[in-house]
């Protein structure tokens, strides 16, 4: 990528980690704050309602690229992000000021926040189609998996030491500044970018449902993300009631993602080409099922080194969730339509955050009536089953999905 190309990746990695910081925070830091406060897990589950706009935005994603681009006119790229940042800050600002024992005000505020980023993300993801060219879209990936395991890293994690040394509004406010200034920084390599409508067919979910591999890819989708996601909510949680302390409950999640999600993401790039997508999936699988029978056993009372469960935690929320999660983004591209990526693409995503939703909210109430132990057997069960029903599905459609 040349040197006056780079501004508008180092926009790109400002979206995106912008974007990470308040799902970070969402998902990631403040089940921990809930729970060092007290809140019962099943309560804390209700955090995952809050993904509901970004299994949903499919919905509404052909408007918000329409008036993005206008026919014969600049496109209005930063002006969506500056308007959805503004609210997303706005909101972040009035989470601060609200008690966290009362969690309803602060799911409908957060909740304001997660229309406007997903919305926002809609524009971001249609930017960066439409400005990068070539190998260009490799480097654009790089943003947006690095982006995102960047701003998990200070959501998840420097929130939680932040909190324990200055308190919960000062810094949900310290994330909405920083918010502020990478979207700013977007908008300002955005603004007055050129970007073109793709010829061919006009864009539809129709067109996309229509086809045969899209239907058996949801169908994948579906059977992994089940599988992999339905622990993640509860490690947090997990770790506090071990007796870890929040602040170092959030150095760790902040370990996880900037360094082992990261490096996760790598060897998951790594392994796709090297062994293929079925391959790296199901590698990860299996290695998920050991880690969630540590955590089962752990959670049942069975006495094992401190450092084991922990080190299990780390490794499933982090490198090993990327690991699987960069083969099947990986198949999603290959499964997508190039002359309505954006349709297909974010069919797949929506179908990944609407099941996060479910799993979150299920997962909580599991957790708070069966117990740690039973929650994690299940979760160590369901990969294992995920591995034998992608096997199948492989078989049955492999010239479509090529697995």
């Amino acid at each position: 990528m040349g040197a006056a190309r780079l501004p508008l990746l180092g926009g790109l990695w400002a979206a995106y980690i912008a974007q990470s910081v308040i799902g970070g925070l969402t998902w990631g830091g403040l089940p921990a704050v809930l729970r060092d406060q007290g809140l019962p897990l099943d309560r804390i589950g209700l955090l995952s309602l809050l993904i509901l706009p970004w299994a949903l935005k499919f919905l509404w994603s052909p408007w918000v690229e329409a008036w993005r681009l206008p026919a014969g006119r600049p496109n209005r790229t930063a002006a969506i992000v500056a308007i959805g940042g503004s609210v997303a800050v706005a909101g972040l600002g009035i989470t601060g000021l609200l008690p966290l024992h009362s969690l309803l005000p602060v799911l409908v505020a957060l909740g304001i926040v997660a229309l406007a980023t997903a919305t926002a993300d809609i524009a971001v993801d249609g930017h960066a189609v439409g400005v990068l060219r070539g190998a260009e879209l490799g480097w654009g990936n790089a943003a947006q998996v690095g982006g995102a395991y960047v701003g998990s890293a200070i959501g998840a994690g420097l929130l939680l030491v932040m909190v324990a040394r200055i308190g919960w509004t000062g810094a949900v406010w310290f994330m909405a500044g920083l918010v502020a200034v990478l979207l700013i920084w977007f908008a300002m390599t955005a603004r007055g970018s050129a970007s073109s409508r793709v010829e061919g067919p006009r864009p539809s979910l129709r067109r996309a449902l229509a086809r045969r591999d899209i239907r058996q890819g949801l169908m994948l989708t579906a059977i992994f993300v089940v599988a992999q996601k339905l622990s993640l909510g509860m490690l947090g949680p997990f770790l506090i009631d071990m007796g870890i302390p929040l602040e170092m409950v959030g150095l760790l999640n902040g370990f996880g993602s900037l360094v082992l999600g990261l490096l996760g993401a790598l060897l998951g790039g790594a392994a796709v080409q090297r062994w293929g997508v079925r391959t790296t999936m199901s590698g990860a699988l299996m290695s998920q099922a050991i880690l969630m029978l540590c955590l089962a056993l752990s959670g049942s009372g069975v006495m094992l080194p401190p450092a084991l469960p922990v080190a299990a935690a780390l490794l499933s929320g982090s490198a090993l969730s990327a690991i699987g999660f960069t083969a099947l983004y990986a198949q999603f591209m290959r499964w997508s339509d190039p002359r309505q990526g954006g349709v297909d693409f974010t069919l797949f995503q929506c179908l990944d955050g609407a099941l996060s939703m479910v799993l979150g909210i299920g997962a909580g109430i599991v957790a708070q009536r069966a117990g740690y132990g039973i929650f994690f057997g299940l979760s160590a069960v369901l990969p294992v089953l995920a591995v034998l029903m992608l096997g199948r599905l492989a078989i049955t459609s492999a010239p479509a999905l090529r697995l």
